[in-house]
This record gives structure tokens, sequence and C-alpha cells, in this order.
């Protein structure tokens, strides 16, 4: 009788413990997911559309909405070009990621172009559809602590101009009336704040996990 109440105890301390994993790993980003990207300064979403820009690279653009339920707003995260992320791993601050453009499959981009409105350095949306772009669609992961938390304000550096993700305040007319432009900045003290709001977030099972802590970014 004793050795049963401790099968039930161990087995009921056992899914208490899964459980408490499982909640505390949904308050993670992780690789694979898709979601949308609030800047925190501006609360507009980070969008785009297949509207090219006139000037520039005359590559597709890249704005911000304020509009939350705007299916263009929705970006698939993962890994670095020519290399993947696990699907479901939580991502590591300092990571170096690709936000894909779920309706078009284009990555956010970004190279030594002017924006449009501000003068600024242009952010795009490129690459073939499949998806394949250069390396000007790296963008280097900047937050707090280890991992991405969902609720954490985030920064996104671009790898090979090392300019910040940001809005300028500026907005758009036609086609694109009340959209706002989204640049890259050299200063980390712009509007250059972001976090994850609506989306789809996957989590590898919690087993799978726990075995494999540490390794919450891992390239194939």
């Amino acid at each position: 009788m004793e050795i049963q109440l401790l099968k039930i105890y161990f087995t009921i301390s056992i899914i208490y413990f899964l459980g408490h994993l499982s909640e505390a790993r949904q308050q993670f980003v992780t690789c694979g997911s898709v979601i949308k990207l609030m800047n925190t300064d501006y609360r507009v979403r980070l969008h785009s559309h297949d509207v090219k820009y006139g000037t520039g690279s005359g590559q597709q653009s890249v704005t911000a909405t304020e509009l939350q339920e705007d299916i263009n707003s929705h970006w698939l995260i993962k890994g670095a070009t020519g290399k993947s992320c696990l699907r479901g791993d939580s991502i590591q601050c300092g990571s170096v990621i690709r936000l894909e453009h779920i309706e078009t499959k284009k990555n956010l981009h970004s190279h030594i172009f002017s924006s449009p409105l501000s003068g600024n350095q242009e952010i795009s949306a490129y690459g073939d559809d499949k998806a394949e772009g250069d390396s000007g669609d790296n963008w280097t992961l900047i937050c707090t602590g280890d991992l991405w938390r969902r609720d954490d304000s985030v920064m996104f550096r671009h790898v090979d101009t090392q300019m910040y993700l940001a809005v300028s305040g500026r907005t758009f007319g036609r086609p694109i009336n009340g959209q706002m432009e989204v640049v890259g900045v050299k200063s980390s003290s712009g509007a250059v704040h972001w976090q994850a709001m609506e989306g789809v977030f996957l989590h590898t099972p919690d087993v799978k996990h726990h075995v494999h802590q540490h390794t919450e970014f891992k390239f194939l």
C-alpha cells in the first residue's frame, strides 16, 4: 500500500512538474513561430505587402501599420542565411535570425539605399518565391537575459550594416496611405524597440526540451 501511494505521488509530481515546465516554455519566442512585431514607441506593427518602392532599391516595401488584424503583418522566424533553427526551440539573445514575410515569402532585408521619406537606411523585403535571399537578410536579436521572452522589448541590428530596425515617424501617402516608414538607424536610442504580439508560437515537447536544455538555438 505504501509503495502504491509513493507511485501515485511520484506520478502526480511528474505531471505537476511538466505542467509548470510547459507554462514556462510558453513565455518564450521560438524558432518556426509566426508572429507580429509591434514597435513599442509608436504602437504600430511591422508590415509588408506586394507594393514596391518607387525610389531606392525598387524592392518590396516594408512599413508599419496601426491595424492589429492585418494578415500582412505576420512574420516567420528562421535561422540565419544558409542555416536553420530547430523548430520550437527558444531563441537566445544575441542569435542571428531572419524574418520571412508570410504572405509574400520574402525576407526582411536592408542595404545601402536611402529610405524614401526620412533619408535613413531603407528596409525592404527581398528574396525569390522560396525566400532565398542573401546576408542582407540577417538580423542580430538584442535582448536582456539569455532567451527572447514574449513580453520583452527587443531590438534587431542588421548584421551587414549594423543599423537598428526602427520606425521614423513619417507617414506614407498613396498607395499605402497612413502606414509609417520603417528604416534602419545608427543609434539604439531611437524608435528601435519591438515586442512579439499576436501569432502562433511553436514549442518542442516538454520532455525533449528538458533533455536538450541549454541548446535552445540549434543549427542543422
